[in-house]
C-alpha cells in the first residue's frame, strides 16, 4: 500500500513514455517508437482512504524525443529524428499543453484504479488506468490513448499505405519519493 502523503514525479525519479507502432500497406518501411518526455511533472496525493487519493501531471508537448525506433529498412538518423519531433509539435500534438487531473480513485491492494480527465492537443476527454505500486516504493501505469478520441489525426505517409496505428500506449515507471 502507498503511504499517505504527498509524492512530487518526474525526470528525476521516474519515466514517461509514449510507444507508438505502425500500420498499413507498408508499415514495414517505418518504425515502431518509443517517444521520452523530457519535462513533466507529476503530483500524488494519497490519504487514508481511495477518496482522498488525487494524482495531477502535467507535461510540455515539445519535450518529446525518439528514444529508441525499431522495425524500418533502415535506421533513424538525426535527420528523421528531426522531422518526428517537428510533426509531432507542428502538426500531431500542436504545443498544446498536456495535463492529467483524477476525478476517481479506488484502491486495490497494491493497485490504484484512477479514472481522470486528460487535456490533449486542446480537448479534454476521460481516461482510466492502473497505477501499480511496489513493496519498494516503485510505481508501474500503462494507459492507451486513442488520438482520434481527442480529436488528433494519427500520421500517416504515402498516401495512408505507411501509418501511425490511432492507439498509442503511455507507459510510466517510477519511484515514491515524499516531498
Amino acid at each position: 500500500m502507498i503511504p499517505a502523503g504527498t509524492y512530487r514525479l518526474g525526470p528525476g525519479n521516474a519515466t514517461l513514455l509514449v510507444r507508438t507502432r505502425r500500420g498499413g500497406a507498408a508499415a514495414k518501411a517505418g518504425h515502431d517508437l518509443d517517444l521520452h518526455v523530457g519535462a513533466w511533472e507529476a503530483t500524488l496525493e494519497t490519504g487514508e482512504d481511495a477518496d482522498s487519493t488525487r494524482l495531477e501531471l502535467a507535461a510540455d508537448p515539445t519535450s518529446l524525443r525518439v528514444q529508441s525506433a525499431t522495425g524500418g529498412m533502415q535506421a533513424l538518423g538525426d535527420e528523421d529524428e528531426a522531422n518526428i519531433h517537428q510533426t509531432i509539435d507542428e502538426e500531431v500534438l500542436k504545443r498544446r499543453d498536456i495535463r492529467f487531473r483524477s476525478t476517481h480513485v479506488e484502491r486495490d491492494g497494491e493497485r490504484l484504479r484512477v479514472e481522470g480527465e486528460l487535456t490533449l492537443a486542446g480537448a479534454t476527454r476521460p481516461v482510466a488506468f492502473d497505477l501499480q505500486a511496489g513493496d519498494d516504493g516503485a510505481l508501474a501505469a500503462r494507459a492507451v490513448v486513442t488520438q482520434t478520441r481527442w480529436g488528433m489525426k494519427p500520421y500517416s505517409a504515402l498516401f495512408g499505405a505507411l501509418k501511425v496505428l490511432d492507439d498509442v500506449e503511455v507507459v510510466f515507471d517510477g519511484r515514491l519519493e515524499a516531498r
